[in-house]
């Protein structure tokens, strides 16, 4: 059985395609449209099979759109955990403007869930969890879900041993700043995201670390990981204050690179890699992400070249 489950609480069936020129009023002329089973911890998941593991992705589905949802995802290198909800599974369109190469992303809200059906959802992960190991909540929470849903997934952890990897934003990522109860393993963000919860500007690496590990400090989390874009990544955990970066990558798309990082960085450590070791092959997802198309994710023989390659030092 795998030792990594990944959640997915407002997944989205995503719809890309590509139009000559997005203008206003026309109707637009795309091309074939492809469809996907998309949302963090879906990516993830997927991420984590690209390297050859095999996740448990607990998602909430509801509805036909959740329905073509399910028929997608069972083609995918992972193990599907459902949870059943009202409403209908939200959809996201994205359309590439092929004059300019810009890419314009619509992202729908998903259905609103009372505070019953978020008990209800931790039940059900409670029941997947794996012993021992490893349960990763990314991205958006649906509407109605209380803001402090992952840090009562920190608490529900504690009876499986199981250690809980949070990358969020938003209102949730600012909650768990005051509640230090109940701690995530490890705490994932961007730089914007970081400078928005310090509330001041990281201006260095040592800024950046600085703030990992008043995060720490603070009780949020044993280890913080600050993502900063083609710089690599800072993890502060145990004293350890560590900063990873690969050699430079030709940027094709953007898309998954974090849901990448993230993957195969959970995929190292349930593996018995060190830390520093895990967030080296974490900025090697990344950077093997961005150099792919549209929403592809990372390639398995690129992420072992550039983890081989990547720059590790201490700050």
């Amino acid at each position: 059985m795998s030792n990594i489950l990944t959640v997915t609480l407002n997944p989205a069936l995503d719809l890309s395609t590509t139009v000559a020129r997005v203008v206003p009023e026309d109707k637009l002329r795309c091309e074939v449209p492809v469809l996907e089973a998309g949302g963090g911890g879906i990516n993830v998941a997927r991420a984590i099979g690209a390297m050859g593991g095999r996740a448990h992705a607990f998602v909430a589905i509801s509805g036909y759109h959740g329905q073509q949802f399910l028929d997608i995802l069972r083609q995918e290198p992972l193990i599907p955990e459902v949870f059943h909800t009202h409403g209908e599974t939200r959809q996201s369109l994205a359309v590439i403007d092929r004059e300019s190469g810009a890419q314009f992303r619509f992202v729908m809200p998903g259905p609103s869930w009372s505070p019953e059906q978020a008990q209800d959802a931790l039940d059900a992960i409670g029941r997947v969890t794996p012993q021992r190991g490893y349960v990763v909540l990314s991205g958006s929470q649906p509407p109605g879900v209380p803001l402090h849903f992952p840090t009562q997934l920190a608490a529900q952890m504690q009876d499986h041993s199981a250690r809980l990897i949070l990358d969020t934003s938003g209102k949730p990522l600012k909650a768990l700043m005051n509640v230090g109860s109940a701690r995530q393993h490890v705490l994932r963000l961007d730089g914007g995201e970081s400078e928005e919860l310090a509330g001041r500007s990281l201006p260095d690496h040592h800024a950046v670390a600085d703030f990992a590990q008043e995060l720490i400090a603070r009780d949020v989390a044993e280890a913080v990981v600050l993502a900063m874009g083609p710089e690599g990544s800072i993890m502060v955990e145990n004293g350890n204050r560590w900063h990873a970066k690969t050699v430079p990558v030709k940027v094709r798309s953007k898309v998954g690179a974090g849901d990448s990082f993230v993957g195969v960085f959970t995929w190292a450590l349930s593996n018995g890699a060190a830390w520093e070791e895990a967030l080296r092959y974490g900025v090697a997802a990344a950077s093997s992400a961005v150099t792919s198309d549209g929403t592809e994710l990372c390639n398995e023989a690129e992420v072992e070249d550039l983890a081989r390659s990547a720059m590790l030092t201490r700050i």
